[in-house]
């Protein structure tokens, strides 16, 4: 299967010479060591070597993650990420992104300000909510701070309103449907660099008043259109949390109030992504066939959006699915046709949540297809070259190098090559500090199983070892 063009998605890197100038005459790994020793400094971790700093100057990491982004604002005082020669983070990520007010500072992650007109005069902590996050980063890292941010969201309700006692909202205006907008890219934004084991339980209370508030009503049309919207999209996000974090059960009844929501306001759009999930959710939970036709159900609500990105990623899902059932020439029919849509580019018409479905989503998936039909050397070249691309194109999208990479090494370890599936399993269990996400986890711990006969191959007891440790907390 020919792989697509990553052409139209990604501009040609710029060298970056802004950042060269700052390392000055020493050599790129001495550059490097100054970042993991200024790292240190403010507690985070990163893995900092020569070729990361290569990579920076090339141009190929156009905006580092939040870790890294954290310890050049400590070495280089004063100064943004434009000034260190980055692309703003908004023109790397499809959607919304941290104004400069939001962004880390030197010394911890930044203040997380709620959509304007939204706070009363009651509640306007900021200044406590920016300690409670310090405090937070502190204590407990960059997984934390995901978690404790997301209750600066206006949405979150007061304390009676986190324990299910929310009072009923006035009518809902413009303010409360751009807070639930922003609720949803919020957790989107947050999954992508944390996974979703230390969002889940924060995001059920924004889920809650967003359906509150669509039960007060709204004055406009208009309003009610996009709430609905807002809110169905806000139940497919904390569903993908549940679901990622492997409570199966309540992603399940999470895509059907999206669902509902969907059916009850005539949104095909909003349908789709329903449906395009809970095929994702019953491949994952055992249930192929049904993951084939509710991804059929997607593709038929998809065409009147007009996406061939949109009825790429569906053709995906129905690819896993004939997976799950072990039928090859299924899963290649749906493999050509995803592939055929995607390289027909990006659109006008492609939803917003689909930022995330680029390249290295592309072949991630399709190893995931050929893993479940037992054939690992293909799976492997796949998740490898799903890893490299994130890796090079979005490498602050934590959460999806770390599960690209787990793939990697299962399939390396079922293909009979266990010092390379070790040296991957290394990888991920290094970018465990900043991602929580069960579904990685699990991974790990079968790469591990799979690899116990081989302790004697070289790096295998090293990953072992470090697993366990890590495992024991």
């Amino acid at each position: 299967m020919a792989s697509s063009s990553t052409a139209s998605s990604t501009p040609p890197s710029r060298p970056n010479l802004a950042f060269r100038r700052l390392r000055g005459q020493r050599s790129p790994g001495e550059f490097a060591a100054l970042v993991r020793r200024a790292a240190r400094e403010i507690g985070e971790r990163v893995s900092c070597d020569a070729r990361y700093v290569g990579r920076v100057e090339a141009g190929e990491i156009r905006c580092p993650n939040y870790a890294y982004e954290r310890v050049f604002l400590h070495m280089f005082p004063g100064r943004t990420l434009t000034d260190l020669g980055f692309a703003p983070r908004a023109a790397v990520r499809g959607r919304g992104a941290r104004t400069d007010s939001d962004a880390p500072t030197a010394h911890g992650p930044g203040r997380v300000p709620a959509p304007g007109g939204l706070r009363h005069p009651e509640e306007n902590h900021s200044d406590e909510e920016s300690d409670v996050r310090r405090r937070a980063f502190m204590a407990g890292g960059t997984a934390t701070v995901a978690a404790a941010s997301l209750t600066a969201l206006p949405l979150s309700g007061t304390a009676g309103a986190a324990a299910g006692a929310i009072p009923r909202p006035r009518t809902a205006g413009e303010a409360e449907v751009h807070a639930v907008e922003e609720a949803v890219r919020r957790i989107r934004l947050l999954d992508d660099r944390h996974g979703a084991d230390g969002l889940y339980r924060r995001a059920a209370a924004p889920l809650r008043t967003a359906y509150a508030l669509l039960d007060a009503g709204t004055a406009r049309p208009a309003t009610a259109d996009r709430l609905y919207t807002g809110a169905g999209e806000l139940a497919i996000s904390v569903g993908w949390l549940a679901h990622d974090s492997g409570r199966f059960d309540d992603a399940r009844s999470h895509y059907a109030e999206a669902l509902a929501t969907a059916r009850m306001s005539g949104d095909p759009a909003l349908e789709a992504h329903a449906f395009c999930n809970t095929a994702f959710l019953a491949r994952d939970a055992g249930r192929p066939r049904e993951a084939v036709r509710a991804a059929q159900a997607a593709a038929r609500a998809a065409r009147q959006v007009a996406s061939p990105r949109l009825l790429s990623l569906i053709a995906l899902r129905e690819a896993g699915g004939w997976a799950g059932l072990g039928d090859r020439a299924g899963c290649e029919r749906a493999l050509s046709q995803a592939h055929a849509l995607f390289d027909r580019g990006p659109g006008p018409q492609d939803p917003e949540w689909m930022t995330f479905y680029g390249p290295a989503e592309l072949a991630g998936l399709e190893a995931q297809c050929w893993s479940a039909l037992g054939h690992w050397e293909r799976a492997s070249r796949h998740a490898y070259r799903a890893a490299d691309v994130a890796a090079a194109q979005t490498p602050e999208f934590t959460r999806n190098i770390a599960l690209y990479t787990a793939e990697l090494a299962d399939d390396l370890a079922r293909a009979g090559r266990p010092d390379e599936a070790a040296a991957a399993g290394l990888r991920v269990l290094a970018l465990l500090d900043e991602v929580q996400s069960s579904r990685i986890q699990g991974m790990l711990a079968t790469t591990a199983r799979l690899l116990l006969p081989h302790r004697r191959a070289s790096g295998v007891n090293g990953f072992l070892e470090h697993h366990a440790s890590r495992a024991r907390g």
